[in-house]
């Protein structure tokens, strides 16, 4: 009688502990990965003979249970994260999910404009601005924006989808004044901010806000097509360029190796920092990726994560075609050379044997 009622106590225990850990955190891991030949079509392009391949790279999370708590403490590839670093605690999950779900449209009408265009074409884009969706509590921006704001411009310049506006205030130091120009019901606004800090990076600059884009679109002269299934988020941005120049090419901008990395990436062609960069490594690796990119914020993690694959760290799309062009294998240079800034490149070479924190 005893032993009964001890394990029932057991079992309501660890019932609540399962349903607090799934109400309130979210294990980070590992996701998919997908060769983006597979994914990504252009019109009138046919087979093309690759020995290697670009390959997109993807985190999985879902809501912790004891055995992936406990496990989260085993596996160097998993984190343990609290709910709030996912879903906004003021935002429906779906409606959080629907952002991520538009960065990635996103992404997506980016990669082509810029693919297209390091190929010679004009694209002319169409946009109905950038809208506020929700503000955080310590938002800088309280009580001045609204749900509902279309933003048009941020110091003067035009924006047209939310990464934009993300990346060129993230770009700013913390304390640094941007200048936003919104309409509202008709009337057109212009007010100052000052950034503040990231929750998840103290170093990184936010004004606290969610935003979407609204009917963003380029005017394509060639069809393209991207099938990413469930995937969401802005961050496979530079990739996608890479494959859709790989298809518009003759050769093989691969050099017949198995090549993936992660960033967003936006008009000025700038290759910004993501989450999981950790987990994505340990994905690439698992199917033996040769060279990973690694937006240059996020190089320190990937030292720390990688254990067989070549790192090699970017700031723009010159950069990489400047690695592919010059350093990965010089009989493809006639296709991709043009006016590439003659950047360093970082490229750290990690043996099964070197050391991590």
């Amino acid at each position: 009688m005893l032993k009964t009622r001890n394990l029932v106590i057991l079992l309501v225990v660890l019932f609540i502990l399962s349903f607090f850990l799934q109400s309130n955190y979210f294990v980070i891991k590992p996701g998919k990965v997908e060769n983006l030949n597979d994914i990504i079509g252009v019109e009138n392009v046919g087979d093309q003979k690759e020995e290697g391949a670009f390959y997109l790279v993807t985190v999985a999370q879902q809501p912790a249970n004891i055995f992936l708590f406990l496990n989260s403490f085993i596996d160097p590839s998993m984190d343990l994260i609290p709910r709030w670093r996912v879903f906004p605690p003021h935002m429906d999950p779906e409606e959080y999910n629907e952002i991520m779900r538009q960065w990635m449209i996103d992404s997506q009408h980016l990669s082509k404009v810029i693919a297209l265009e390091r190929s010679g074409f004009h694209i002319p884009i169409k946009s109905d601005g950038i809208m506020v969706v929700d503000l955080m509590e310590d938002s800088p921006a309280l009580n001045i924006l609204e749900p509902g704001d279309i933003i048009k411009k941020i110091d003067g310049e035009e924006v047209f989808m939310a990464e934009e506006l993300v990346q060129k205030v993230q770009g700013k130091p913390i304390g640094s004044k941007v200048s936003l120009t919104f309409e509202r019901e008709g009337e057109t606004f212009t007010e100052d901010f000052f950034t503040g800090s990231h929750a998840e990076d103290e170093e990184r600059s936010v004004l606290g806000i969610y935003v979407r884009s609204l009917d963003w679109e380029p005017e394509l002269p060639v069809d393209i097509t991207i099938e990413t299934g469930d995937i969401a988020g802005p961050s496979a941005g530079f990739m996608f360029v890479l494959e859709i120049m790989n298809q518009l090419s003759e050769e093989d901008l691969s050099g017949g190796k198995k090549i993936s990395g992660t960033g967003t990436i936006n008009m000025e062609k700038e290759i910004g920092s993501i989450g999981g960069v950790k987990q994505k490594i340990k994905a690439a690796e698992r199917i033996g990726v040769d060279i990973f990119f690694v937006p240059q914020d996020n190089m320190e993690e990937a030292r720390r994560a990688a254990r067989n694959i070549k790192l090699v760290k970017v700031r723009s799309l010159d950069d990489v075609l400047h690695y592919l062009n010059y350093q990965l294998d010089s009989s493809i240079n006639r296709q991709i050379e043009g006016s590439f800034s003659p950047f360093k490149l970082w490229e750290v070479s990690v043996s099964q044997s070197a050391s991590h924190s």
